[in-house]
């Protein structure tokens, strides 16, 4: 099946591809990183798919404001790609702000043919990472897109992480709260260090099946809730403010910040409930 029609486009037109062989050594292809691109133009859209797959990348394209962000909120990336003039009354700068107004701290780089420095301030100042104007070239794009992932690696190498009370060494593989020790089950603290090294984010079960088990789809379906109260357990009981919270509909939180919780009760309607069970 051609591409175009794998994603639901358009057919193209007849866009060259970018003559990339020096990105494609090696040293250069990217371990499946997880893009997100939202760009309402077939052709546009289309060729950035094809670029980014051939580089080793997983792109997903989303053609609205809606379904971007609700694929921005309901999974986990690495980076996000984000034109800012969309259809469906949910603009790129107001998916963005609700992003961050979530606490979500991907790396977006916003690609728009709003051009102007006034324009391009505006789009950094709603919480953007970079801004590339159209028409662009691929390998510019990559390149951006490359320091963007340097960047959330070099954030994601720390190896202490603090919320609340509660304490994740990385490196020592141990955890405490209150400075009391946390015995845990080697699956228990990947699960545990995964949400910490995105807390105050919406983890979905499909994330979580990726990031901690794998991808294991053999699984019994409830693994993740069944890990996921133990985890519970060995964290918050005992302690009168919860760390880890489910949001109905949605995953799982771990997060000592009431607001955005609250933030998150507000924006999904059809899940109004967020709860700490």
């Amino acid at each position: 099946m051609e591409a175009w029609l794998a994603y639901g486009l358009a057919a193209p037109l007849n866009f060259p591809l970018p003559s990339i062989p020096s990105l494609l050594s090696s040293d250069k292809m990217h371990a499946m990183w997880r893009c997100l691109i939202i760009e309402d133009d077939p052709d546009t859209g289309y060729y950035m798919v094809e670029g980014f797959r051939d580089l080793g990348y997983w792109p997903v394209l989303c053609r609205d404001g809606v379904e971007g962000l609700s694929r921005a909120t309901g999974e986990q990336w690495d980076v996000i790609i984000l034109d800012r003039m969309l259809p469906n009354q949910v603009d790129g700068l107001s998916l963005l702000e609700t992003l961050r107004s979530l606490g979500n701290e991907t790396p977006v780089l916003i690609l728009s043919a709003l051009a102007a420095s006034s324009e391009r301030v505006r789009g950094l100042n709603a919480g953007a990472d970079d801004y590339l104007a159209k028409p662009f070239a691929f390998l510019e794009l990559v390149a951006r897109v490359e320091v963007l992932l340097r960047h959330t690696a070099k954030k994601e190498r720390r190896l202490e992480i603090d919320i609340a009370d509660l304490k994740v060494d990385l490196a020592a593989r141990s955890a405490k709260r209150a400075s009391l020790p946390i015995a845990l089950q080697p699956r228990e603290f990947r699960l545990l260090s995964y949400m910490a090294l995105h807390a105050h984010q919406v983890l979905s079960r499909t994330v979580l099946l990726a990031s901690v088990w794998d991808h294991d789809f053999r699984l019994p379906a409830n693994v993740i809730d069944v890990c996921m109260s133990r985890l519970r357990q060995k964290i918050d009981d005992g302690f009168s403010r919860s760390l880890i919270h489910t949001v109905r509909g949605s995953g799982y939180m771990l997060s000592d910040k009431p607001s955005t919780l609250a933030r998150w009760s507000r924006i999904m309607p059809d899940s109004p409930n967020v709860a700490a069970g």
